[in-house]
């Protein structure tokens, strides 16, 4: 299957352990020069838009779907990867439609962010994803539709303390800001499990002045946090004061283009699982924008772990879920 084919061929890009294409590198333009190719070998007409978005479509495309190329370091091989082959791939199919490649959405959807505000928005978009979690795996069953897209918040929170000699400054007369900065992690994770449906994340810490024999001055920790709707992300942020630098709202999916999906599950003789996502993909950002949106989500193994080299889906799955996008692409188009 040549979907399979080119996740292998996009993995390889970059070197090094797992997929390595961090949006504006190299290895991001490498896999969308792939990706042009293979359009272009779809008999479909090919354009870059001014934030260096990929896009391949017919004359007459009105429904859209594809995700990004663009990877974490060490990432996996199907995150994004995906759902750019099967759109290219169903779009063959079907004769008829648009597949996209977004530029550098692991850092906060840039392409598809840059895309809505040109304003010239197609009448619907599907997604075709991971699920990057354990749900599917756990029910059995291959696919699965997103009811709608977590909120997002990203910010910082800063601690300062002083500064003193590891030896000679006695424990009571310590302004630790690397304490206070774990006592504040525990808060998010407490806060975040008292809030139904939300999570919450410190990944990042940075502390100064950073030596082994020096009690920290100050630290700057990074806090993400995500809840399936306003209300519960608006009081975790709240309760935590963090300053968000980025933030995506919540969004529901669109009756019309879920329905389509639906049906061709059903059609299959498919379970129905429905799952809100707790990662951002491009189609939050197109739906906010008003683009009726669906997501299918693909089962992922090994416990639903993403962002890793270990981040596996079946072969059979796979083709699966092109042969539901494709059938329902032709359904809205």
């Amino acid at each position: 299957m040549a979907v399979l084919d080119r996740l292998e061929e996009l993995y390889a890009v970059g070197g090094g352990v797992g997929a390595n294409r961090v949006g504006g590198s190299d290895g991001e333009d490498r896999a969308h020069e792939l990706a042009a190719g293979w359009m272009q070998e779809a008999g479909l007409e090919v354009e870059v838009d001014d934030a260096g978005n990929l896009i391949g479509r017919t004359a007459d495309a009105a429904v859209w779907t594809g995700s990004h190329l663009d990877s974490v370091p060490g990432g996996g091989k199907f995150d994004g990867a995906l759902g750019v082959v099967a759109a290219i791939e169903a779009v063959e199919r079907v004769g008829k439609g648009a597949a996209v490649v977004f530029r550098d959405e692991e850092r906060g959807c840039v392409g598809s962010t840059a895309f809505v505000e040109g304003g010239d928005l197609p009448a619907g978009f599907l997604e075709v994803h991971i699920e990057q979690g354990p749900v599917l795996e756990r029910a059995g069953v291959p696919l699965g539709l997103a009811q709608g897209i977590v909120g997002i918040v990203r910010g910082e929170r800063i601690f300062e303390g002083k500064a003193g000699h590891a030896g000679t400054v006695p424990m009571e007369g310590r302004t630790d800001a690397l304490v206070a900065a774990a006592e504040y992690i525990l808060r998010v994770r407490d806060l975040a499990a008292g809030v139904d449906g939300a999570v919450g994340t410190v990944g990042q810490l940075y502390v100064e002045p950073g030596a082994a024999n020096v009690i920290p001055g100050r630290v700057r920790v990074s806090v993400d946090l995500r809840a399936p709707d306003r209300e519960r992300l608006d009081r975790l942020v709240a309760a935590l004061e963090v300053e968000p630098d980025f933030r995506l709202e919540p969004v529901p999916m669109a009756e019309r283009p879920v329905t389509a999906l639906r049906e061709e599950l059903e059609g299959r003789g498919l379970p129905l699982v429905e799952l809100p996502s707790g990662a951002g993909h491009d189609a939050a950002i197109l739906a906010a924008a008003g683009v009726p949106t669906a997501m299918l989500f693909v089962r992922s193994l090994n416990g639903g772990v993403s962002h890793s080299p270990e981040e596996e889906s079946s072969a059979e799955d796979v083709e699966l879920a092109v042969d539901v996008l494709a059938a329902a692409l032709k359904r809205l188009t």
